[in-house]
């Protein structure tokens, strides 16, 4: 079963950036980019299930939403849009927006979405690299300037403006009323560690986002049983006789993945399409090729997998799904 390089490709966008570098070498004639789409490395293959991208940002975005799966159906499509976020970079005064400041009536928010005051509602918070956020499907949210963030969201292309800054887009204020929650949302997402290479970021019903860092020269396997995307955020290393490095991403399906971190070690997002975080994803072998028997290090594992369901539980009681 596949391991392959993924394949990238851009999309302009007038709060995109025309230099990508580190990220990207890609150049076009001064186009702003904001989006980098990672797709299988054939154009032939199945379509998977997530789609993950990269965002650049040098102006804000429009505030938006996107469907849960009851609204979606009635579109014609396959479900709704939640999505999850992890700060790659991000300048001092860089912000992001993820639900409101406070909960609002429909008649409130259907007056503050047409005078365009929502853009007073949104509750903006300063974030760092390595902080991560769930959007829920339904949640209003936004991106701020000067940030480049990794999304992973499941393969479903519908967005409802609801502010766009004067651009002169289209709003989407019917279909926006129709799915939009008037209300806070927690982020930054709770993080949780699972080992000392495993950090989850972000779980839902579709997919689980989490961040693994691998130490100088270390051996891993790591168990692809489902759908999984990989993007390599620092240091270097091979995934079978794949060379990876900043930037690069890879994706796997139902194969087992050897993984040799680089001289400096190795830092990639893993995103998989699950309900649920993998006990096993990640386990190291020896330098003889065998699996480690570190037994604590595997009870380490099985006690954070426990804490993160317990987090998952918590954080989504009582939220539609």
């Amino acid at each position: 079963m596949p391991l392959e390089y993924a394949r990238s490709t851009y999309h302009p966008k007038p709060w995109g950036v025309d230099d990508m570098r580190p990220w990207s070498k890609w150049h076009r004639d001064g186009t702003k980019v904001g989006e980098i789409w990672f797709e299988r490395e054939s154009e032939k293959a199945p379509k998977p299930s997530l789609l993950l991208k990269m965002l650049f940002t040098s102006q804000p975005l429009s505030i938006q939403v996107h469907p849960d799966d009851t609204y979606a159906y009635i579109l014609g499509l396959p479900g709704g849009k939640p999505e999850a976020w992890y700060v790659v970079d991000a300048k001092p005064e860089a912000k992001l927006a993820v639900g409101l400041s406070q909960r609002l009536t429909r008649g409130q928010l259907h007056d503050a979405i047409v005078d365009a005051t929502i853009v007073d509602h949104v509750l903006w918070r300063s974030v760092l690299p390595g902080d991560s956020c769930d959007v829920p499907a339904g949640t209003i949210h936004a991106l701020g300037a000067g940030l480049v963030i990794a999304e992973v969201q499941p393969r479903v292309d519908v967005t409802f403006r609801l502010y766009d800054h004067g651009r002169g887009r289209e709003l989407n204020i019917e279909d926006g009323m129709a799915v939009a929650l008037g209300e806070p949302c927690p982020c930054p997402a709770e993080q949780c560690r699972l080992s000392d290479s495993r950090t989850l970021l972000v779980v839902n019903p579709l997919f689980v986002f989490e961040r693994l860092d691998l130490p100088p020269g270390s051996l891993w396997n790591l168990t692809a049983e489902c759908e999984t995307w990989l993007l390599t955020l620092s240091g270097n290393g091979s995934l079978h006789s794949l060379q990876a490095s900043l930037g690069d991403a890879l994706f796997a399906d139902a194969v087992t993945v050897k993984i040799t971190a680089g001289p400096n070690g190795m830092s990639l997002l893993a995103a998989y399409a699950n309900c649920v975080p993998h006990p096993m994803l990640l386990k190291r072998i020896a330098e003889n090729g065998e699996p480690d028997t570190d037994h604590a290090h595997e009870a380490q594992v099985m006690e954070g997998f426990s804490r993160a369901l317990a987090a998952f539980t918590r954080n989504h009681k009582g939220r539609q799904l």
